[in-house]
């Protein structure tokens, strides 16, 4: 492969048909680590507006760092994955105790869940570090290009990603390079149907078409059902316990007592993805929800919670 040509070819594509989001041609490191860990597993539709929201708040590393957790999880509501607004909030802390920002992606690495993918994009962007980035994006960029390199199971195959990445990058331009392989991946050589005819590399792709799709787990299919106790215009609301697997410390609405479910029609039905799991959510209006430690909120009070992305959907619905 002519790896100069490529360069070339995929830098210019990206200057000229890159999307604009918000974080886009942003070089403060804070603002961009901020939208990285954002986007791990999260749409970029969804991100878009709860970032521009979430820098208007906490603007700096170390305004984050002084804010108390529960502020940074209402700010993170709806996000979902709020291990990683934990994380990003310690990791102002500890920028806060350094007094400057980590500048290297060895230094990056050192701040609490930040890893390798994370730490390689905002030393690159950021900082000019000729770091290669790997996520699920450029992973489908190399398979094709480099078909032949993965046909077959690997051991290594996780290094095989990264070191192909390595040879790749541009080191005069890292960070662009790195977000033109991802912005390829995401509009592009997308999963199922590749627009081949508009790929500004395809001359050097191997597979040029779809790629054998990968089996994935059955879905989990199940039925959740909430209380709604009301009152004078305010709503019960209950905190998750802090031992919680998921969403600890998070507010939503009391489960259902199972005694009362076949007494009281759904006034609210939706579904709900949780990782793996499907949900069917029936909201059933309720005189007493049973909750432990609930407290009476108004909507709007709520909606400065650290509420469940689940509970901030059924009471956005309530109030359509």
């Amino acid at each position: 492969m002519n790896t100069a040509q490529f360069r070339r070819l995929l830098l210019r594509w990206f200057l000229r048909h890159q999307r604009r989001l918000p974080w886009r041609g942003e070089r403060d490191p804070y603002r961009i680590l901020v939208s990285e860990i954002m986007l791990q597993q999260t749409r970029v539709a969804v991100v878009r507006e709860r970032y521009k929201k979430f820098i208007v708040q906490f603007p700096t590393a170390e305004k984050l760092a002084r804010a108390g957790e529960q502020s940074v999880l209402a700010a993170w509501s709806g996000l979902g994955y709020y291990r990683r607004a934990r994380n990003l909030s310690r990791a102002a802390q500890e920028i806060a105790v350094r007094g400057r920002f980590p500048s290297t992606a060895a230094e990056l690495l050192e701040l609490p869940g930040i890893g390798r993918y994370t730490a390689n994009a905002v030393a690159s962007i950021a900082f000019g570090e000729p770091v290669a980035v790997v996520d699920g994006n450029v992973k489908r960029v190399l398979e094709r290009l480099l078909a032949a390199e993965f046909a077959s199971p690997a051991k290594a195959r996780e290094e095989l990603y990264w070191r192909h990445a390595a040879q790749l990058l541009d080191a005069r331009n890292p960070g662009d390079f790195n977000q033109a392989m991802m912005e390829l991946g995401a509009t592009v050589c997308v999963p199922v149907q590749p627009l081949c005819r508009k790929c500004p590399v395809a001359s050097f792709c191997a597979a040029r078409g779809p790629l054998a799709r990968k089996a994935r787990p059955a879905r989990r299919k199940a039925v959740q059902r909430y209380a709604l106790v009301r009152r004078e215009g305010r709503v019960l609301l209950q905190r998750r316990p802090q031992h919680s697997r998921l969403m600890p410390g998070m507010w939503e609405l009391p489960l259902m007592e199972p005694e009362a479910e076949s007494e009281m029609p759904p006034v609210l039905r939706l579904r709900h993805s949780i990782t793996r799991t499907d949900y069917t959510i029936f909201v059933h209006a309720a005189r007493n929800g049973g909750a432990n430690g609930g407290k009476w909120h108004t909507l709007s009070s709520a909606r400065r919670l650290p509420l469940t992305g689940l509970t901030r959907k059924i009471l956005e619905s309530l109030h359509a």
